[in-house]
């Protein structure tokens, strides 16, 4: 399929994580296309490949395809922020141009996490639409920061205001887009899922 994908360049292709990890420092990807579980050990290593790049090659965009409809499996891909990351549902690729959408879209820097995960997600949680229109311009801006895993003191830095008012500004994005205290799961990640949805990510 990648083959056939028009202006996509197919530079190598691993059977398991240490071969697609040797074949991403020989070829220097764009792009890695990875299952969310391979050998040896069938477990999370797209995930795991994934947050090692954005540590060691954060300009490598990563698209997890995945047959696992959990929405723990995108939170913790998107944990350490969404740039240049997509989680997709093998369902979708019965239709090659999701594929090819989501490529291109990471190759960028953006991303995008499958319609169906977002609904399991948020299912209860939040207003089912408009829930981005209740924030301000300001609460916009700050909610995109947290989308690419910026923390509350590097978004203070950028905008020029204090730790404080970022914090009043996230607190007031949580509360307006429905996100309930939880020790499952990070209102930070959530409210990125929301922004994700909302902006056709």
């Amino acid at each position: 399929m990648l083959e056939r994908l028009e202006g996509v360049e197919l530079v190598g292709v691993g059977a398991d994580l240490p071969s697609l990890e040797a074949v991403v420092a020989e070829t220097e990807p764009d792009v890695v296309v990875t299952d969310i579980r391979m050998p040896p050990g069938h477990s999370d290593e797209g995930l795991r490949l994934a947050r090692d790049l954005r540590a060691s090659d954060p300009d490598v965009g990563v698209v997890v395809l995945s047959s696992h409809s959990e929405p723990s499996y995108a939170l913790a891909l998107f944990v350490d922020g969404s740039s240049g990351r997509a989680y997709l549902l093998k369902e979708r690729l019965k239709d090659p141009a999701e594929l090819e959408r989501a490529i291109r879209t990471v190759a960028a820097g953006g991303s995008a996490v499958d319609p169906k995960l977002v609904e399991r997600l948020l299912a209860g949680s939040a207003p089912d639409d408009g829930r981005l229109d209740a924030l301000t311009p300001r609460e916009h801006e700050v909610l995109a920061q947290v989308a690419e895993g910026r923390s509350n003191a590097a978004i203070a830095e950028s905008f020029a205001i204090s730790k404080r008012a970022v914090e009043h500004h996230v607190n007031g994005i949580f509360r307006k887009l429905g996100l309930e205290e939880s020790g499952d799961v990070s209102r930070r990640v959530m409210a990125t899922l929301v922004y994700l949805d909302g902006s056709g990510s």
